[in-house]
């Protein structure tokens, strides 16, 4: 039975991105990303739970990987299509499906390529026998919140500048872009994932949490685009040194 375990934790990851899916259609993206978050703790429960019980098997890989497409794959790209549906109204390239009076804008379709690319990565990842401690480009869980991020951020902000910047198909756009690149690229990063739990081993790791805790604390969602720049810098600061 206790084979199963992980299994069943990384089925409800799937179930929690399933119910974002419809809620992200549904233009609910607060609740949506509610939905991520347990997807994603949800994510790191699995292995940790199979890691615990040595029950580590291919099926929980491939099933991990398949998961995470819904969850951390999905979800964003649905998110963004959502954001730059926002911004399209003026956008002139347009053209009517259809029927005369449908007018529908490509450019939300350019959201999706988060999509196409977390799949990409999460193929690679599959295959990749150098991410066993760590991770090459950024992981999806972690570009997903990245991305789901913006809209919560539009929703409790109230600097106007901000909210402009978001709301920016250009800038969108560009979020989008780096966002697909960073996941796909050839950049070492660091895993939270701990052998032990000694401070000294993980001090990376523990001052990075720490870290995380009081920006979200100090500026609330607006944090989580700072965190993933942190992460990032620390990683390439860590590969500088060795």
């Amino acid at each position: 039975m206790k084979k199963h375990i992980p299994n069943i934790i990384t089925l409800l990851n799937l179930f929690c991105g399933c119910i974002a899916v419809i809620l992200a259609i549904e233009s609910n993206l607060f609740l949506a990303a509610v939905f991520v978050v347990l997807g994603i703790v949800f994510d790191f429960f699995d292995g940790f739970a199979a890691r615990l019980l040595n029950v580590k098997s291919e099926l929980g890989l491939q099933l991990d990987s398949l998961a995470d497409m819904i969850t951390s794959g999905l979800v964003p790209g649905i998110v963004m299509f959502k954001l730059l549906e926002k911004t399209s109204a003026e956008f002139p390239t347009s053209v009517e499906l259809l029927t005369d009076e449908a007018d529908y804008s490509f450019l939300p379709l350019i959201g999706l390529l988060v999509t196409l690319a977390s799949c990409y990565r999460l193929a690679k990842f599959n295959i990749d026998t150098r991410q066993t401690d760590s991770f090459i480009g950024l992981p999806t869980p972690a570009n997903t919140l990245l991305i789901l991020s913006l809209p919560l951020i539009l929703m409790t902000n109230d600097v106007e500048w901000v909210n402009d910047l978001i709301l920016n198909e250009w800038f969108l756009i560009a979020v989008t872009l780096v966002s697909c690149y960073l996941l796909n690229a050839e950049l070492p990063l660091f895993s939270l994932k701990m052998k032990t739990y000694g401070f000294k081993e993980n001090a990376t790791i523990y001052l990075f949490l720490i870290s995380c805790i009081i920006l979200l604390a100090v500026l609330n969602y607006t944090a989580i685009p700072i965190v993933i720049l942190l992460y990032i810098l620390l990683s390439v600061v860590i590969n500088a040194k060795k």
